[in-house]
């Protein structure tokens, strides 16, 4: 077949077996390098469509392709997904039997699949590359090949071993796949993969439909609270950082009316899993987690992530903010932070056993994640240029944009601030410092003195909670540092110097928490998941009702039957015929065979 027909070929699977009229760029020319036999290395944003780059050459081309994917959750769904598509699909993994293993084992031997997603370990075993090289494979795609980088936040160790496909399948295209990876993790991607000078194909890393808003710490739960009265009966996921909070949290939301859920590593396991099938299958589940939750949940409709603690790193606020919006709707990235994460977080990286290099490559990221959450202008330019896409001009759909933060003269306050660390000895956290500015009379300020120093008291003037912000902008900004093997103790770094002696001038944000004034309740995200006019709105619950008794029938996800934008399409155009119903965006042939007549019966009585 030549490159032009396969293309042609190409183009009948995205529209007979995905129900799309036109690949998203760079689709068709990651597909067309695929085909020229080359290795590939794509990155492109969560809900940007990678997997159709890798499933609609598998089924043009012959032969079997193997998908190499790191979690259970990430291969049942797709594989559920291209099964409901009508794609002959099986996954290997350690959930699996060894009777169940066994068979698909069989249809692999018999030819009778186009797609084999499975787990790094399984694949790497000696049987499993014997089995699979006596077949013809004609494609190797990693996913999630970010795993591969140890300077990353998702490393996995059995992704180390995957060089070694380019010996086992040496004439096998091979495409590696990421939402996520700065230059760094690129060039590690192409060397521990052993990539034959690959392709690149690399895509906006924006995410226009999501909306990112930081607000500082204050009282969260009042502040999550108030977030949440906008997301009233939608799909969300909530970060935490310890297993001890998510249970907390959760807990305390279900008191609040919502239907919340746990999930973290400490919980039984069947708890864990019943708990992700029923925030897959709702589309009114909030799921609070720490961070084992999410990479491979492929649900199009969560409405907003939530974060209570930072992220480890820009890379993992992205991975996990990417969650959000995956259907191209209106969606929301909300986080809160404060001094306490910023001490927290300097902490587990001094406090790991990592090599210094490392260290130091991770401290530079919290560097950069800290200077962002603190950016005053526009933070989706501020979140792309980070991943060194430049842009122009502010989104107006962030936080700073919509609503610009003030700034004050913070100099003199600033001097106070780093006086009083200086004459205490940096010695101590910012407890006792703010407690010394402030002129508190505690039994630890007796014990040293401090009610004799010059700066005892000349910060009173102001609360503890502003003297925390000046606090935590000058460790962001790089005046402070935290010394952890000293108990935690706020010290000074040489740029301090120029501010002590009044060389320059300082200016911060306002905190209105640290002021004592509330955060504007968040206005809804302007067409906040489905945009439904009155007129629409019968029908849209009757479509959606229908979708839920059909997933319900087939044990499967509602979104696997249709998402909720294809719904949107036929609320709009509301088809009267299985002719028309199949040019609606997510309508293949398969899905409109099993699904078509109910549908448009549906349609009908409206």
């Amino acid at each position: 077949m030549s490159s032009s027909q396969q293309l042609e070929q190409a183009h009948n699977v995205l529209s007979e077996v995905f129900g799309y009229t036109q690949f998203r760029p760079p689709q068709a020319d990651v597909i067309k390098a695929v085909f020229a036999q080359d290795d590939v290395l794509v990155l492109m944003p969560t809900g940007g469509g990678k997997s159709l780059c890798f499933q609609v050459p598998a089924l043009v081309l012959p032969g079997l392709s193997i998908v190499v994917s790191p979690l259970i959750a990430l291969m049942q769904d797709q594989v559920a997904a291209l099964q409901q598509s009508g794609v002959a699909a099986a996954y290997l993994n350690s959930s699996q039997s060894a009777s169940e293993s066994a068979q698909v084992m069989r249809q692999i031997h018999d030819q009778q699949l186009k797609l084999l997603y499975i787990a790094p370990e399984r694949l790497l075993m000696e049987h499993t590359l014997d089995r699979l090289a006596q077949i013809d494979v004609s494609l190797i795609a990693i996913d999630e090949a970010h795993c591969v980088s140890q300077w990353g936040h998702d490393f996995r160790q059995d992704y180390l071993g995957l060089h070694v496909l380019k010996q086992a399948f040496p004439n096998v295209p091979r495409i590696a796949l990421t939402a996520t990876a700065d230059s760094r993790t690129q060039a590690e991607i192409i060397k521990r993969l052993a990539l034959d000078e690959p392709s690149y194909f690399i895509s906006s890393f924006d995410r226009p439909n999501i909306r990112y808003s930081v607000q500082v710490k204050g009282d969260a739960r009042a502040q999550l609270l108030n977030f949440l009265s906008g997301h009233r009966g939608q799909s969300g996921i909530i970060y935490c950082m310890s297993r001890k909070r998510v249970d907390a949290i959760a807990t305390w939301l279900q008191g609040k009316g919502f239907k919340a859920l746990p999930y973290h590593a400490g919980m039984d396991n069947r708890d864990r899993a019943a708990n992700q099938t029923t925030f897959i299958h709702a589309d009114d589940v909030i799921i609070v987690a720490t961070v084992a939750f999410g990479m491979g949940i492929d649900k199009p409709d969560v409405r907003f992530v939530a974060h209570l603690d930072l992220p480890k790193s820009l890379e993992a606020y992205y991975q996990e903010t990417g969650r959000a919006g995956r259907d191209g709707l209106p969606s929301e990235a909300w986080m809160i932070y404060g001094l306490q994460d910023v001490m927290r977080i300097v902490k587990m990286v001094q406090d790991s056993n990592a090599h210094a290099d490392i260290k130091r490559i991770e401290r530079a990221k919290i560097n950069s994640l800290l200077g962002w959450c603190e950016a005053t202008t526009c933070r989706r330019r501020a979140l792309l240029l980070y991943f060194a896409e430049e842009t122009v001009g502010g989104c107006g759909n962030c936080d700073i944009c919509l609503r610009p933060p003030r700034t004050w003269d913070a100099t003199q306050a600033a001097q106070k601030l780093l006086s009083t660390i200086y004459r205490t000895g940096q010695r101590f956290g910012s407890g006792q410092v703010i407690d010394v500015l402030r002129g508190k009379d505690t039994a630890k300020v007796r014990q040293f003195g401090h009610q004799k120093l010059s700066t005892y008291g000349i910060g009173e003037d102001m609360a503890d909670a502003q003297w925390r912000s000046i606090m935590r902008q000058l460790l962001v900004q790089g005046y402070l540092t935290i010394n952890e093997s000293l108990y935690g103790a706020i010290q000074l770094e040489e740029k301090s110097r120029e501010l002590l002696r009044g060389e320059i001038k300082l200016y911060l944000r306002e905190d209105l928490f640290a002021l004592g004034r509330k955060e504007k309740a968040p206005s809804k995200v302007p067409g906040s998941g489905a945009k439904v006019s009155q007129a629409d709105e019968k029908l849209w619950t009757a479509l959606k009702e229908e979708r839920r008794k059909l997933a319900l029938a087939t044990s499967v996800p509602p979104y696997q039957i249709f998402h909720d934008a294809t719904l949107m399409e036929m609320m709009e155009y509301r088809p009267k015929s299985a002719e028309e119903l199949l040019q609606i965006n997510g309508v293949g042939q398969h899905k409109l065979d099993l699904y078509g007549a109910a549908f448009l019966a549906v349609i009908e009585q409206f």
